[in-house]
């Protein structure tokens, strides 16, 4: 029998190598790169869950000396207006991560509102393909899963392009992998994925 699989919280990467550079990313990449000429000494940043958004702000943050409000909805607005002013005074850059852009963020503070329309917007996309066969790799690996090299290219017409897919993937083949002590094949990726709900009929090479 199997032994149950128990979860287990893996640390977070937080190293320049760790992000995944992609079509999918690569605008808020190249704009956060640019800072030091922005007109607005701050940017708002947003993605899906599981982007790499945080990632990728904590780099920023780290190489520039900036500062970082990440789910910014969820933060004090005076906290957040008063950042905002501080960033043009000491052009220090502000980077402000949250789901959604300002129209479609109830702030209730009109001078944080005010400000935070005339603030950039960067956007994150959901993955491309070859983005989510090198996030698969990397997940994998870095949770020393070892996978036929042909599994992601198997996977990717069967899963969604999606971050979050993307991890529910990789904790159901981490899963399995603990449970059956050996290595990963494509026949117990594909009952995992089943048994994990995260399988879907293949998509044809025309999308």
């Amino acid at each position: 029998m199997s032994q149950i699989a128990l979860p287990l919280d893996w640390p977070v990467a937080d190293a320049d190598e760790d992000f995944l550079l992609s079509e999918a990313n690569r605008a808020a990449f190249d704009h956060l790169k640019r800072w030091s000429v922005w007109p607005v000494m701050a940017t708002l940043l947003t993605g899906p869950r599981k982007s790499g958004r945080s990632l990728l702000g904590r780099i920023f943050v780290r190489k520039t000396g900036g500062r970082l409000f990440d789910d910014a909805e969820d933060h004090d607005e005076e906290a957040l207006f008063h950042a905002w002013n501080h960033a043009q005074e000491t052009r220090r850059p502000l980077l402000i991560i949250a789901d959604r852009p300002a129209p479609a963020w109830e702030v209730k503070l009109p001078d944080l509102r005010s400000r935070l329309t005339a603030t950039p917007h960067v956007e994150i996309a959901e993955p491309d393909d070859d983005l989510v066969v090198n996030l698969l790799m990397k997940l994998l690996g870095d949770r020393g899963i070892a996978v036929p090299p042909e599994l992601p290219q198997f996977l990717l017409p069967r899963i969604e392009l999606s971050y979050v897919a993307v991890q529910q993937v990789v904790d159901a083949l981490d899963r399995a992998a603990l449970s059956h002590h050996r290595r990963i094949t494509i026949a117990m990726s594909k009952r995992a994925l089943h048994e994990a709900g995260v399988m879907r009929r293949a998509r044809s090479s025309n999308g």
